[in-house]
């Protein structure tokens, strides 16, 4: 029973994670590292899967092994965060005070990304 929880709580934060490429302030990163520790407890062959896929693998290892994250996945956060998120500030209907907490949200994870060693 806890390997069912561990599996269907690694492929749903698989799903989470891809959508995160599409949907502004859902993070990736975040839920496939969770993905990667659901699936060590409770599938081998998904966390091979994972840890050996050809986008995602080398930036949990780093993660996992040595708590880096590599220059030009910096670079490409910092280009894609405000990216994604300008349409929904720009266009978006949102209370001021929202669209003031999502900068100060993205400019967050931008100097979080930075601080860690590369």
């Amino acid at each position: 029973m806890r390997q069912l929880f561990y599996n269907s709580a690694g492929c749903i934060c698989v799903g989470l994670g891809f959508l995160g490429l599409f949907l502004p302030l859902l993070p990736t990163t975040p839920f496939l590292l969770l993905a990667a520790f659901c699936f060590s407890r409770g599938s081998t062959r998904l966390q091979t899967w994972l840890m050996e896929h050809r986008t995602m693998g080398p930036i949990i290892r780093n993660w996992n092994e040595r708590r880096v994250i590599p220059a030009h996945v910096k670079v490409y956060a910092a280009i894609a965060i405000p990216l994604v998120m300008s349409p929904a500030l720009v266009f978006g209907t949102f209370h001021p005070g929202l669209k003031a907490i999502s900068v100060l949200v993205g400019i967050g994870v931008i100097v979080m990304i930075y601080r860690q060693p590369s």
